[in-house]
């Protein structure tokens, strides 16, 4: 992306996070929860963690970027609408790492380890309270919609798009967990799970949510906006497949291989078992769910993948559907303003590029 962009990008992600902190001032204070309840603030103190630990803010800066096709002036609504986009993603994280077993999250405990933590010899209320802590995040979510001073057609259509974006997300969850009872998932179905589990709420949501507060109708071009997402879920997904093997680990943060130990049907397997021989591919379906697989192992399997060339195929599968994002945003420009248009052609190569 040129530097214009990225410095617009790091403003939206500034301004935000004062804004994020002041939110959790607010709604600290003002929950309604009896004054005997200990495990209320000590929820709203962990979700607060969580979502401050936040990284780049990608979908505050489409929002954002949404809103900027139709104006270059402040819109009132956004605030409202970032706040509920960032609370669904804290909502998804308390629950992704529920349901992956994961101890950290963002550089810090993830809130299922630290209620594991916190109740060691109660695994079931560690569990419950995790589960309600993401439940609450989600309402968050949707109260914050509720409650913005916008007009009630606008704040309407905002609440739609937010609900159903979370239905998406928990039906792409389910098949996401469905995928890796089948054998050998075609191509379309990975293709299905990046959408409906992070392409729907990531990039979909929040191109929807700016269009609305800048008085857009995104019902209007709603084929459009679907394709443009599916097409950057897709290669982002490749992308997170693609480094957790053939990534490094330091500049990660996190060890590779988990998708490969967790028995993960990813594009990065698919890929390897398509480009490998009787003998390698014994190899990979071995290690392939296998919680014991050792880092030994899992070298060998990023050596099978190496000599047979999957990486350099993936960068070309993530460079083609970035591409094809790409062109879908360059059909924007005689409907939208440039700047914005700019942003949302180079956005796809850019999350690509960004991670190789």
């Amino acid at each position: 992306m040129t530097q214009k962009i990225l410095q617009r990008a790091a403003g939206y992600e500034e301004r935000f996070n004062t804004l994020f902190e002041e939110y959790f001032d607010t709604v600290s204070a003002g929950l309604d929860a009896p004054s005997f309840s200990r495990f209320t603030p000590e929820c709203l103190r962990l979700l607060r963690e969580l979502s401050l630990r936040g990284g780049k803010r990608m979908r505050v800066v489409v929002l954002h970027e949404a809103a900027g096709l139709v104006t270059d002036e402040r819109v009132e609504a956004l605030d409202a609408a970032a706040l509920s986009i960032e609370l669904l993603q804290t909502h998804g994280l308390v629950h992704d790492d529920l349901i992956d077993d994961s101890p950290v999250r963002r550089g810090g405990p993830s809130t299922y380890y630290a209620y594991r933590e916190r109740f060691p010899r109660h695994s079931q209320t560690a569990l419950g309270l995790t589960v309600l802590a993401g439940d609450l995040a989600l309402a968050l979510a949707l109260q914050v919609l509720l409650e913005a001073k916008v007009p009630v057609a606008m704040r309407q259509a905002m609440v739609e798009v937010q609900t159903r974006a979370a239905a998406d997300t928990f039906v792409g969850q389910i098949i996401d967990m469905e995928r890796d009872f089948a054998a050998a998932p075609d191509e379309e179905i990975l293709h299905c799970v990046a959408d409906y589990k992070s392409a729907r709420y990531s990039i979909l949501a929040p191109l929807q949510l700016g269009l609305l507060a800048a008085g857009e109708q995104p019902a209007l071009v709603e084929r459009e906006l679907r394709e443009y997402a599916r097409l950057v879920g897709i290669c982002g997904q490749m992308r997170d497949d693609y480094l957790d093997l053939f990534g490094d680990a330091v500049v990660m943060g996190k060890q590779t291989g988990t998708d490969l130990r967790d028995g993960k049907h990813s594009y990065t397997v698919r890929a390897l078992l398509a480009a490998a021989d009787d003998t390698e591919r014994r190899v990979v379906q071995a290690a392939l769910g296998d919680p014991a697989c050792t880092p030994e192992t899992i070298a060998a399997v990023r050596e099978i993948g190496e000599r047979r060339g999957v990486p350099g195929s993936m960068q070309a599968d993530m460079h083609r559907f970035a591409q094809q994002a790409s062109a879908v945003a360059a059909g924007w420009r005689s409907r939208w303003r440039e700047e914005a248009v700019t942003f949302f052609e180079q956005l796809p190569l850019w999350s690509v590029e960004r991670a190789m």
